[in-house]
């Protein structure tokens, strides 16, 4: 089976993310200076310096209540003022980068979708766009995350990252698919319907042959891998239902899929032997014929199958 690889976000995000870092900082500073003068703490002579005074343990409680008020009326007077006219584009864009690097899912998608909403043709807003599938995508919106890279494909068929939207579109369908049970308790997923493992190989095959030059297209290739053999198990698994009842003409429609479609998947060569029996079994014997020849070739495939 192919190495299940983890998530590499793009080198794009990186820089996004942390542009106001500075900026954010500088700020945060000049708000403590500014606390610190109105509420300068107690010069009282103690005789034990590692033990506050009561009073400077009420004044740090005080500072405590001061900081988390004007962090939260921070946060809503932002929100607020995203519905002002006076709001740009690069200020809504900021805000959701400052949000993005502390994590703030949510605040970044509702700046995100008043940019695209409110300035649609601005320059940030098209960068934006592509943030908001990344978004959703580590907020667990999957649904949305996808909706989003296919709009994006469908309304910008050649922006130079394109590729990007096919990126956050696999990896959307490709996380859901493995499932809770199968991440927990290691259970065989692959006699399910793969809609969303089918949906993350068209995805990422796409990215993979249009842009094979892609910085995204090595880890896609590891996760194509591993998809490629679910999805050629999950039609071995109803290729075995048709032979132990004898319906083989139903079973040669799975074992030719696997054969097409997910050929160099661990199922590949146990599907040649099968449609051998298969044939036979039919009677079929220059098809038969024609699939020994077939096993001979891939014997290198005989001992994949796990």
């Amino acid at each position: 089976m192919g190495t299940d690889a983890e998530a590499r976000f793009p080198a794009v995000m990186v820089d996004q993310c942390f542009r106001y870092t500075a900026r954010s900082w500088r700020c945060q500073q000049a708000a403590c200076r500014a606390t610190d003068r109105r509420f300068p703490m107690s010069r009282t002579k103690q005789s034990n310096p590692s033990v506050p005074s009561p009073q400077r343990r009420s004044v740090h409680g005080v500072l405590a209540v001061f900081t988390a008020v004007a962090m939260l009326s921070g946060c809503a007077g932002d929100r607020d003022r995203s519905n002002d006219p006076r709001a740009t584009p690069p200020w809504l864009y900021e805000k959701a980068q400052d949000s993005i690097k502390s994590t703030n899912y949510t605040n970044a998608i509702f700046f995100l979708e008043q940019l695209e909403s409110r300035f649609p043709f601005s320059d940030e807003a098209k960068q934006g766009q592509l943030d908001l599938m990344y978004v959703y995508y580590r907020d667990g919106q999957f649904e949305s995350a996808i909706d989003a890279a296919d709009n994006f494909v469908r309304e910008n068929p050649t922006h130079p990252r394109v590729d990007y939207a096919y990126y956050i579109e696999g990896l959307s369908h490709y996380d859901p698919s493995r499932g809770v049970l199968e991440r927990l308790f290691r259970v065989d997923t692959t006699m399910r319907p793969p809609v969303g493992a089918l949906e993350a190989f068209t995805a990422f095959s796409t990215l993979v042959d249009r842009f094979p030059n892609s910085e995204y297209a090595p880890d896609a290739t590891q996760r194509i891998k591993f998809l490629r053999n679910r999805l050629a198990r999950y039609e071995a698994h109803i290729a075995e239902y048709y032979i132990r009842r004898g319906a083989y003409v139903g079973a040669l429609r799975r074992l030719h899929r696997i054969i097409e479609t997910y050929y160099g998947s661990d199922s590949t060569y146990w599907a040649l032997e099968m449609m051998l029996e298969s044939y036979r079994e039919l009677g079929l014997g220059d098809l038969a014929a024609d699939t020994e020849r077939l096993l001979e070739e891939n014997a290198h495939l005989k001992n994949s199958k796990s």
